[in-house]
């Protein structure tokens, strides 16, 4: 991405919706300034990625509400929802990569992913090779 802004990697390893919510909430802000991001989805977090409705099966928000609650009080609000920004994702640029050992956690080995989002299945020597020095490394 020829910028001289440093890069940003997301480690998201929590299901909880409110911080898939916030890590896409850096990730796409990242991308619109044109710093280098790289979103890594492991552990909780993966059903995020899945396709259908495979993002209801994330943790609960901070309050206790459900996914689907929470995206509902988003949409109502006027604030970015987690469909809307999952769709922001590939059209700017963030690289998502998908950790294949959290995925054989989950028990998956092939996974139908979701369709607007290009995801990319790697391991964690992968973030690291990706993540040049000096760039901002993250986890939520």
């Amino acid at each position: 991405m020829g910028t001289d802004q440093p890069g940003l990697s997301i480690v998201l390893q929590s299901g909880g919706f409110d911080r898939v919510h916030y890590a896409l909430v850096l990730a796409t802000a990242a991308a619109a300034i044109g710093r280098p991001t790289l979103l890594f989805v492991t552990g909780g977090a993966l059903p995020f990625l899945l396709a259908g409705d495979g993002w209801t099966g994330l943790g609960a928000a901070d309050d206790g509400s459900s996914p689907a609650d929470r995206e509902r009080q988003y949409a109502a609000g006027n604030i970015a929802t987690l469909a809307e920004l999952a769709e922001s994702l590939t059209p700017l640029g963030v690289r998502v990569i998908a950790c294949e050992m959290g995925w054989r956690v989950l028990g998956l080995d092939r996974p139908a992913l979701r369709d607007d989002v290009t995801v990319e299945t790697a391991g964690v020597v992968t973030l690291l090779q990706a993540t040049p020095p000096g760039a901002h490394l993250i986890h939520l």
